[in-house]
Formats: structure tokens, C-alpha cells, sequence
């Protein structure tokens, strides 16, 4: 196994070596994607004592999809066992647990950052900024690594602004060798489009709503999907042959088929075959 693959093994949600916090710390909503109220720092009532999910294996037939959709890019062991050392929140002080709540989303803010630093370092094209992009890389796994105190007084949308300086350049050059580079479509609404077909190869979807748009047979070879909205996105039989900055929970959200075409770093979502 490379040293790539290994950073990025590091970079995905490891439930046996997490205390539950995802099902703990955030707050979420009755909703199409979760089927109660829940408030931040109250445990769901599906989280069992062994810090497992009692309806893993049903979470979409028990209306829970939205959690089969997320990912911790990591922090969740992070926080577990290194931040706190593995004391777990339900024995510890309450002070403790709230702590650790408060920490985990800061943490999961890192390491998705460096999900997205960790790709932009395996772009041959980006080697212009590679010295730049280790640097942020180092810079940011220091910080995941600082004590409970200093992490829920860090200010993280400060240091995503640094880091997206650099992915922004690394973006521009690995789309700049793309044969028929496709439009800046950054922030576009395109929820519901009918892109059936469409060549987007190159082109920049950053933070474009494509939420039910029909990408069926599109073509999004080289192109950049950093924070792009692609729940219910219909991706059968697309190419995302060397799309880049797509996650593991972007794809989670979305409709494909075993025909759709995806990069190495994601793998294809269960869920797909049975065509739910």
C-alpha cells in the first residue's frame, strides 16, 4: 500500500475507533434525511451503548438516509483517541463531554481539508504547488493535533480560506491540459437540469446546486467538484474518470449505476446496486 492510500485510509471515518460522536454532537432534523428531532449533544435514540447504531443495517428503510450519506473524514477517531486520548464521553465529567461535542465539527472541518490537500498532492499537474501544498498539509494535521482548548478557540474558517487559496490554483492547473475545458459553472443553480449527455470535462462545479439534475452519460472527466451539491444528482453512466475534490459523502448522495465511471479515491456507494 502507498503512502497516498495510507494517508487517505487515515482519512475515512473508522466507527469501531469513535465513541458515536457523529450520532452525538450534531444536531439534525425530521426531514427526508432523518426521521426525528435531534439536538446537538443529545444522543440518538438508535445509538447504543457500545457506541454502535441499532439500525445500521436500515438506516434508509427506517427513514435515517441522511446518515448514510455522511462522513467524518476521520475526526471522529481523531477526537476519540488522540484528542481525549480515549476517555469516553459517557464515563468522563459532563464538562468532558461537552468539550468533546464542541470539538468534534472543528476537527471534521481539518480533516476534510486535508482530504482535500492529500488529492491535490497526488495531481502530477499541480507539481507547480506541491512545496506549498505540503507545507498547508503539515500546517493543518498540527492543528488537528492541539489540545482540546486550543482547537475549540481555533478559528477554522480563516485557515480554509488559506488552504482554498491553493486549491483554487491547484484546480486551475490540473483542468488547464483538459482537451474542450469545460465552463466555470462555480456556485451555478442547476437543480433539476436536464444535463443528459452534457461534455463537462474541465469544467469547475465548485459549489454548484446540482441537487436531482440528470447527469446520466455526462461526461466530467478533469473536472472540479469541491463542495458541489450532487444529492439525488443522477450520475448513471457518467465518466468521473479524473474528476477531482469529490468525496466519498458527495457521491454517497447521489444516483449511480455500475456503469457510472469514478475516480480511485472514492469507491462506488452499496446503495447504488440495488438502486435505491
Amino acid at each position: 500500500m502507498s503512502d497516498r492510500t495510507a494517508d487517505r485510509a487515515a482519512l475515512r471515518g473508522d466507527c469501531a475507533q469513535c465513541f458515536g460522536l457523529c450520532c452525538v454532537a450534531l444536531p439534525f432534523a425530521a426531514s427526508a434525511d432523518f426521521a426525528l428531532d435531534k439536538d446537538a449533544g443529545r444522543p440518538c435514540p438508535n445509538l447504543q451503548g457500545d457506541h454502535r447504531c441499532g439500525i445500521h443495517a436500515k438506516l434508509r428503510q427506517k427513514g435515517f438516509t441522511g446518515c448514510t450519506v455522511y462522513d467524518c473524514f476521520g475526526a471522529g477517531q481523531k477526537v476519540s483517541q488522540v484528542t481525549f486520548g480515549g476517555q469516553d464521553w459517557r464515563t468522563g465529567p459532563r464538562e468532558h463531554a461537552r468539550r468533546m461535542f464542541d470539538v468534534f465539527p472543528v476537527v471534521r472541518h481539518l480533516h476534510e481539508l486535508l482530504w482535500y490537500l492529500t488529492e491535490a498532492l497526488a495531481l502530477p499537474a499541480a507539481r507547480p504547488v506541491h512545496a506549498d501544498l505540503r507545507r498547508a498539509l503539515e500546517r493543518t494535521e498540527d492543528l488537528t493535533r492541539q489540545t482540546p482548548e486550543e482547537l475549540a478557540a481555533l478559528d477554522v474558517g480563516t485557515h480554509r480560506q488559506e488552504v482554498n487559496v491553493l486549491l483554487l490554483r491547484t484546480s486551475e492547473l490540473a483542468r488547464a491540459g483538459v482537451r474542450g475545458r469545460g465552463k466555470d459553472r462555480r456556485n451555478a443553480d442547476l437543480m433539476g437540469a436536464r444535463l443528459r449527455g452534457a461534455d463537462l470535462r474541465g469544467a469547475t462545479l465548485r459549489g454548484a446546486y446540482l441537487i436531482a439534475a440528470d447527469l446520466t452519460g455526462a461526461d466530467l472527466r478533469g473536472a472540479d467538484l469541491i463542495g458541489a451539491d450532487l444529492r439525488d444528482t443522477d450520475l448513471t453512466d457518467a465518466d468521473l474518470t479524473g474528476a477531482f475534490f469529490l468525496t466519498q459523502p458527495q457521491l454517497n448522495a447521489a444516483r449511480g449505476s455500475a456503469g457510472t465511471r469514478l475516480p480511485k479515491s472514492v469507491t462506488r456507494p452499496v446503495h447504488w446496486a440495488a438502486g435505491r
